[in-house]
Order: C-alpha cells, then structure tokens, then sequence
C-alpha cells in the first residue's frame, strides 16, 4: 500500500522509525532549495530506509553521529545496488534534522594548538577584523607566517623577542627563490606585515620589517591585458537570454564589462547594494571599503530582467544565484570566473585570458584611448592609490609615441 508524505512524494509503504515525521518538512525544505521532484523523492525515500534501520538497530537520537549513515549504507549495498547520490542524500537529512535540533551537533574533538598555530590563528584574526583585509589576502599570507613559525620555533614556544634580522633574511634567501616572482613578492609582503604587528603588540623592540629583503623587479613590469571593445560586444550579442542562465550570465557580464567590478564584488553582490531610485550601485571593494558607483540604464535592465525572471525563489539576499540546488549565492568569487571562462569557450571569443579581470583592464583601456584622466579611471575602479592606475599609461601608445624621440636619419 502507497503512502503519501505530501503532493509531492508517494512511498511504496508507511515510513517508520524515529524520523519518520520529519520526512514531510524534509522534502519541504528540499523543494525551497530547488531541487528537482525526482531528487526530492529519492532522497526522502532513502531517509525512510535510514529512520526504519535506526528503529531496528535500536540507536537513539542523541547517540547519532556522522558515522551512522555510513555503517546504514554498507549494510544496504549488502542487498542493493549502490546509487551515487545516496551518501550525499543521507547528508543532507542529517544536516537538516541537527537544523531543527532533533539530534544534537556533530563533537568535534579539538588538538591542542601548537604555540606557534596559536600565533598564526592570532595574527590572522588581527588581519580579519582589526586591518579588515579582503579574504584572499589574508588566505596568501597567513601560510608564509604559518611556514616561518614553524621553521624558527617548531613546536616549542614562540619567543618572537629572539627573532635577529638574520633569521628574516635567511628565511626569505630560503624560499624566494624557488618562488614565482608574483608569490615571491607576496612572501615579502606578508613577513612585512607580520614582522610590523609583533612590533605593534610589543612581542619584539626592532622593527625587522625593515630588513625583509626587497625582491628585484620592474615597476609596472607588465601591460594589462584586457579583452577587445569588439569582442566583448560579440560576447554580449551571442548570450542566449531566453533562459534564466543566460539573464543571469548575461547581467554578470555586462557588470563586469560596463562597471569593470572584480569578479568578488560581483559574486558577493547583494539586493540591497542597489539603490534603484538612485541609480547607483554601491560596492564592496578591498579591505572592505564601500564604492558608490553609478548603474547604467542597460546593466540595470539586465539585473531587473534576471530579478523578475530568471533568479529563483530564496531566501539569500544575493543577486546572484547557483542555477542547480542547491538554490543560494556563490560560496567563493571563482564561479564568476568559471562563468565566463565557459562564455569564452562557447562562443569562440578571441580573449588575451580566460579570467574575469581582463573586462576591468578593457574598460580602463578604452576610456583612457577616449580621452579619460587616470583620475577618472582610478575612481570608477575603486583604486586606492593613484600608483595603482598609472600601469595603464602603457597600453596608451599614442601619447607614448609624442615622448619618443625621432631615429636619427629618419624612418626606413
């Protein structure tokens, strides 16, 4: 006899066990993420299987653990053929019920810090929320400090008033060279700042952030290489904006071409930032400054057009949505590049990269040959320092050509 958890799953029988009501909002809750009737219904019938085996292996809800599901499907492969999605499903039922506090959260047993992770895990919080750095800057330096404790103090504890300018010096000798330039650079720069907060807490009296090697390279050594005017308008022309994929895609793109935002500032975007009777675009840049940018009339038309029929319904207050459940904002800015390394390749655009970043270097490009101050340029972009946009006086190669001078004899 057929039982129905609702409109939307029919069991081959009644559920049993100790979760058997939760299957109901389970599905619920699966369907608000958007997955797929047929996923629903396979995931809720693999929790009635695992409620019925808990029933019969007489486990208690406080005595669940991440291990159960794992030891319910090895006995369940005994007699059945393995499916692909079942561990992830069982996952997602576990989750769901530590949610609404039926079984209680996962113990994590805790090792003992080493006094020198503790001095990492301290620095990196300093870093977080008294320097407010991005993410990322923060995720490149913190395993240079991580590497230098633990080569000069081990496991011991961490004296960092012992610390003499030759064991900086010898600890950037040690690995600077086996280093691209870019990571090599960002070694330096990442014992610069280490080396000027433990001056700043005290630890040490001299400030060895002044004896951290420089690492020999050009200015501005190389020339953006940012995506063709054209281009970018045959990409845009080619999106297919019939689906919500392509609304989407569409909208992030024209952010990135329009605006030139990083792909980050595109991907944490969210409902809010956008002022509509304003028509401006506020913008969460580096270290956490906001930007107030103006929203040009066909990027707010795209958005608006994504919004009312594209984005999925949720309750993220992101712009931007994963199209597959489950429905919910990106996790990292990565997916913004993916999308448009996938746009690339589909199109067969004529690009310099694959990356976000060359839209941004292409709208700086081309207001500059327009006849833009770098002023102007650095304000739109959200730079910091004007040091940041003069890199872009050499993609302008025809004031360049009034600063060279004539070759003697003439042109050949």
């Amino acid at each position: 006899m057929k039982y129905a958890i609702n409109d939307q799953v029919i069991l081959s029988r009644a559920p049993e066990g100790l979760f058997a009501a939760y299957l109901s909002p389970f599905s619920v809750s699966l369907s608000e993420q958007g997955y797929t009737q047929r996923y629903i219904h396979r995931q809720v019938m693999i929790a009635a299987c695992f409620s019925r085996w808990l029933e019969q292996t007489g486990v208690r809800p406080k005595r669940i653990t991440s291990d159960h599901p794992a030891r319910y499907l090895r006995s369940r492969y005994r007699r059945r053929r393995p499916s692909r999605g079942d561990r992830a499903a069982l996952g997602n039922f576990i989750e769901f019920l530590r949610r609404a506090m039926v079984i209680p959260p996962e113990k994590i047993s805790t090792r003992q810090l080493t006094p020198a992770e503790q001095c990492v895990q301290a620095y990196e919080q300093y870093l977080r929320e008294e320097r407010v750095l991005a993410a990322a800057t923060i995720v490149n330096y913190v395993p240079f400090i991580d590497r230098f404790l633990h080569e000069h103090f081990g496991t011991g504890p961490v004296k960092l008033s012992g610390l003499r300018a030759r064991d900086v010096v010898r600890f950037v000798q040690r690995h600077a060279r086996s280093l691209h330039l870019k990571r090599a650079k960002l070694l330096t720069c990442a014992l610069r700042s280490f080396l000027k907060y433990a001056c700043y807490r005290g630890d040490i009296r001299l400030d060895l952030a002044t004896v951290v090697p420089c690492v020999a390279n050009w200015s501005m050594p190389s020339i953006p290489r940012g995506i063709a005017p054209d281009q970018v308008r045959r990409l845009l022309s080619q999106i297919d904006r019939s689906t919500a994929v392509g609304r989407r895609d569409y909208a992030i793109l024209l952010l990135l071409a329009r605006l030139g935002l990083r792909s980050g500032e595109v991907a944490f975007l969210e409902l809010e930032d956008i002022d509509w009777k304003g028509g401006c675009l506020s913008v969460r840049g580096k270290s956490g400054r906001r930007t107030q940018l103006p929203l040009p009339k066909d990027v707010g038309d795209a958005i608006v057009a994504y919004l009312r029929h594209g984005r999925p319904a949720s309750a993220s207050r992101r712009v931007f949505l994963r199209a597959k459940a489950p429905v919910r904002g990106f996790l990292t800015q990565c997916a913004v590049g993916t999308i448009v390394r996938h746009a690339l390749l589909r199109y067969g655009i004529e690009a310099p990269t694959t990356g976000a970043h060359q839209f941004r270097h292409g709208l700086a490009t081309e207001m500059l040959r327009q006849g833009a101050s770098l002023a102007d340029i650095g304000e739109l972009l959200g730079h910091k320092s004007p040091e940041t946009t003069k890199i872009y006086t050499k993609v302008d190669l025809d004031a360049l050509r009034t600063l060279a001078f004539p070759w003697p004899g003439g042109v050949r």
